[in-house]
């Protein structure tokens, strides 16, 4: 009588839990519109008036009703806020190719009012682009909350933000926020800047244009946290942080040289240095996002400047720079 094959067992599958979804929020279609001679919009329907514009017409957006108004506005009255990224030629000329090419200006800038016209928070290129294509005019969204100046790394999808362009644009929020709110708490503002690295590294960016400021996120992240302490005073500690940072880069340079000097040659270089001198290399991220830092700012800072001087360019291995390159590939600024 032939063997019985038995089946292969199979494995229990897997409890999945099921994603409930969202309850229904916002107004239905027919509620969205709004008259621009309401009471939810009258102040700001009255501002485009003053500054020469026109009202095209008004709603409240989908998610939260917010009452929005679409204008057309006179294109020298609306300006960049002054502290988001800095203008790039580049984007700005292939942006208003673009526009020519097509025909048509299709993406309205989001802008709030301002004592003498409008910020916008998220349309610097467009706004650019539109004046070197001779506009007149522009169409904007406009919201009547001026905070909403502030969150622009929630809104500009324009480019791609680097770490450059996010540190500087943190660093300038928070300055002006010093001088708006001189009392607030940097810690209160944390959702606005999103991270505490880009106020350390905006301090050392606004400095030097060219820093390497990929190098050391991997450190700060580990042992910076937001400050328990008023804006300007936490500018200043983060000013002298930067100095701090800048110093122990300039010693990283040198050591760089050397090593190019001794027939390296490697973009990968610079990683290696501070992947030596990194007080917390070791240490492994943590999950939780508010986390105790394994140690001080300062403590991490003062341990990272006595590695760098006493580092040996000569103990670096071609193995070493292979394997950073395999593990930590170079990310631009």
């Amino acid at each position: 009588m032939p063997a019985v094959k038995k089946s292969p067992t199979k494995a229990p599958k897997r409890a999945t839990r099921s994603r409930k979804p969202a309850a229904a929020r916002g107004p239905e279609p027919r509620e969205s519109v709004l008259e621009p001679t309401g009471k939810d919009v009258a102040a700001l329907v009255e501002h485009v008036g003053k500054q020469g514009g026109v009202v095209v017409g008004a709603y409240r957006d989908p998610f939260a009703g917010q009452a929005l108004v679409l204008a057309s506005l006179p294109i020298k009255k609306v300006v960049a806020t002054p502290f988001q990224r800095d203008l790039s030629k580049t984007h700005a000329t292939r942006l208003a190719e673009a526009i020519g090419a097509a025909g048509l200006f299709l993406d309205p800038v989001i802008a709030v009012p301002s004592d003498d016209g409008f910020w916008s928070p998220n349309g610097r290129h467009r706004l650019e682009a539109a004046r070197r294509l001779g506009m007149r005019s522009v169409t904007a969204l406009l919201v009547p909350d001026e905070k909403l100046a502030f969150r622009i790394l929630a809104l500009n999808t324009e480019k791609a933000h680097n770490l450059r362009d996010r540190s500087l644009e943190v660093i300038r929020m928070a300055r002006q926020l010093a001088k708006e709110q001189p009392r607030s708490k940097e810690i209160e503002h944390a959702v606005t800047f999103d991270s505490p690295v880009f106020l350390t590294l905006g301090g050392a960016y606004a400095q030097r244009s060219r820093f390497a400021g990929s190098s050391y996120q991997s450190v700060l992240n580990k042992v910076d946290r937001f400050l328990d302490a008023t804006l300007p005073a936490a500018l200043r500690q983060r000013e002298q942080w930067a100095v701090r940072i800048m110093d122990i880069d300039d010693r990283v340079a040198a050591h760089l040289k050397t090593m190019q000097a001794m027939g390296m040659k490697s973009p990968y270089l610079r990683a290696v240095i501070v992947a030596r001198i990194n007080p917390v290399r070791f240490v492994p991220p943590s999950r939780k996002k508010d986390a105790a830092p394994p140690m001080s700012m300062a403590e991490a800072l003062t341990k990272m400047a006595a590695n760098v001087r006493k580092f040996d360019p000569k103990s670096v291995r071609p193995g070493d720079l292979a394997l950073v390159a395999a593990i930590a590939p170079a990310s631009a600024d």
